[in-house]
């Protein structure tokens, strides 16, 4: 099974313009996603997908591959289907590395792939318990509620399930995908729909089209940098 990361890579963030490039202990954030994502043993191919030049340049410094593409995809789905669409080599399996994600474990990637070895599995992406009251009623972590055999039912930012026996069990969603490559080339081909444009969350433009998700739980947390602050808390 040939499998392709790709770590879509933006420098025009609302909250953190430059974020790419932002230097963390003397190496920029990008370098840090692609030097973890070299350390993954499955991975055939690692290309960074960028619309800015000067992130282009960057990624060539320091030997990456990295491809340049157009400025006006509206997600790192569309991102990387451009990027798949341009390639020769043929893959099974496209991972989405998050371009903001410096400190994920290849573990976790790892851990991730395992959800193929279900031939039936369409897309596959990261869990973990919330055991913090902080981060359940934070909007910005996204929950998660899913069925028995681990495919999700519905991802919000509003606390689910609602707790009414306080028996609950709550799980966040880590944002990285992997997708079968074809299903990957149909959900690029849909089109917004009224449950991802309410929560503003993408995935659930695929649940909504009738696309499974499995998700596999993990134990290891992931430190995501969405604006300077993040960072700051980081480098204390």
């Amino acid at each position: 099974m040939t499998t392709i990361a790709v770590i879509p890579a933006r420098y025009a963030s609302t909250r953190f313009p430059g974020k790419p490039l932002v230097e963390i202990g003397g190496i920029s954030m990008i370098q840090r996603v692609y030097l973890q994502a070299q350390k993954v043993p499955a991975f055939s191919k690692i290309i960074v997908a960028t619309d800015d030049e000067r992130i282009y340049e960057h990624v060539q410094s320091f030997g990456g591959d990295v491809v340049l593409t157009a400025a006006t995809h509206q997600s790192g789905t569309d991102r990387i289907g451009e990027v798949i669409a341009q390639l020769n080599t043929a893959s099974d399996i496209v991972v989405n590395i998050q371009g903001d994600e410096p400190f994920i474990q290849p573990e976790q990637l790892t851990l991730l792939l395992s959800a193929f070895e279900n031939p039936e599995t369409e897309i596959a992406t990261l869990i973990k318990h919330i055991n913090d009251e902080v981060d359940l009623v934070n909007p910005n972590i996204v929950k998660v509620v899913f069925t028995i055999n681990n495919n999700a039912l519905y991802f919000s930012r509003s606390v689910i399930p609602f707790d009414r026996n306080s028996t609950s069990h709550y799980f966040k969603h880590i944002g990285i995908y992997a997708y079968k490559t074809e299903v990957l080339k149909q959900l690029i081909k849909l089109n917004p729909s009224a449950l991802e444009q309410s929560e503003s969350l993408e995935q659930l433009r695929w649940l909504e089209n009738g696309f499974s998700i499995k998700v596999v739980q993990t134990n290891m947390d992931t430190i995501g940098i969405d604006s300077p602050d993040d960072l700051h808390k980081i480098l204390q």
